[in-house]
């Protein structure tokens, strides 16, 4: 009996325990609870009274940091024409070349590139001819990846004389796409291309090296030919009315990886007429990259959409990444990329990447 006694008491007891504790920890954890409540409100009312008195919080300056910045996209040749209009026709997709990097591309305020083909409605071109020619349809490819300005100064802009032309700058315009350096008059063809881009003022040129201007009833047209004196008038011109100015300049050996001295002669004359920016184009594959008087001058940045498709090299190409602050570039970075299917640019990976940024640096 005793030792019933003794179970019952000491059960007793451990039942008090158990009662004791869980009446400690739901103190502990009201306390906890209201602890975590007054925190909230305290953080909520010091959030509160930070934003009546106009401090902006860390998180929200590096916001507005990004805000402030401006992204410009630029790649280099893009010729619709030949076997690249053929898959786009064999997919029944205008916007088949640019599929695959439209999401770097779209993603950017100013976005360029060297048209190089002419925008007109004919006969299908072979490949192995040296005339391009695509559907007035390609625009609706460009207009998706997001160009909105884009160079006409190059060799092929007069394939198809004064129609080719007209029909080009109709097309470009109907789809809100800047053009530069080709034109119907003399005016017009070393007229630049102006856009205010988060209130930075910016003025675009662009140049060729052949020299194809054409009169029709005493008036010129064609594309805008690599002048040093004309080209530093203008551009000195064009600097006094906006904050950046950038030269696209067509010129180069085919197939070379240094840019030749007609490239840095003429790429360093426009530095020192004003220019903030030169992007070059036309030899087909990625050349070097100088920096000039602290301003950067990208010689060449390859093929983009072209059916070169007979060696590494004029497959491999690059874009551009450019970042303005302040009225000024803040930086610029290169995304490689490789054409596949004949049409089709991809973002590159592996050792061909690596080959490419090394030749890139500066």
């Amino acid at each position: 009996m005793k030792l019933i006694f003794k179970i019952a008491a000491l059960v007793a007891v451990i039942f008090v325990v158990i009662l004791g504790c869980a009446f400690i920890l739901r103190t502990n954890n009201n306390f906890y609870i209201a602890n975590n409540h007054q925190a909230d409100n305290l953080g909520e009312k010091v959030l509160k009274e930070t934003k009546e008195a106009g401090i902006k919080t860390e998180s929200e300056l590096e916001m507005e940091e990004e805000d402030e910045k401006i992204k410009m996209i630029a790649v280099g040749d893009i010729m619709l024409s030949r076997v690249v209009e053929q898959k786009m026709i064999e997919y029944g997709d205008y916007k088949y070349p640019f599929l695959k990097t439209a999401e770097i591309t779209s993603g950017a305020d100013l976005v360029f590139g060297n048209l190089e083909t002419v925008v007109i409605s004919g006969r299908m071109i072979k490949s192995g001819e040296m005339i391009f020619r695509t559907d007035p349809k390609a625009a609706e490819g460009l207009k998706f990846a997001g160009f909105n300005i884009l160079s006409l100064a190059n060799n092929h802009i007069m394939n198809f004389g004064k129609a080719g032309l007209e029909s080009s700058i109709k097309i470009l315009d109907e789809n809100n796409i800047l053009h530069i350096g080709a034109g119907l008059n003399n005016e017009d063809i070393y007229q630049p291309g102006t856009k205010n881009i988060k209130g930075t003022k910016f003025a675009f040129f662009a140049f060729t090296y052949n020299f194809d201007q054409r009169k029709s009833f005493g008036e010129v047209y064609g594309a805008a030919n690599m002048e040093i004196e004309k080209m530093k008038e203008i551009i000195g011109k064009a600097k006094l009315e906006n904050d950046i100015v950038i030269v696209s300049m067509h010129a180069g050996t085919e197939y070379a990886i240094s840019p030749n001295k007609q490239q840095k002669e003429f790429a360093e004359s426009a530095i020192d007429a004003g220019a903030d920016l030169v992007i070059g184009h036309h030899p087909h594959i990625v050349q070097t990259v100088e920096k000039y008087k602290d301003k950067y001058i990208i010689y060449s940045l390859g093929n983009f959409v072209f059916d070169q498709m007979w060696s590494d090299e004029t497959r491999l190409g690059a874009m551009a990444e450019i970042i303005f602050k302040d009225k000024k570039v803040e930086s610029v970075k290169f995304i490689p990329i490789k054409i596949y299917d004949y049409a089709q640019p991809m973002i590159l990976e592996g050792e061909e990447k690596e080959m490419i940024l090394e030749r890139l640096k500066f």
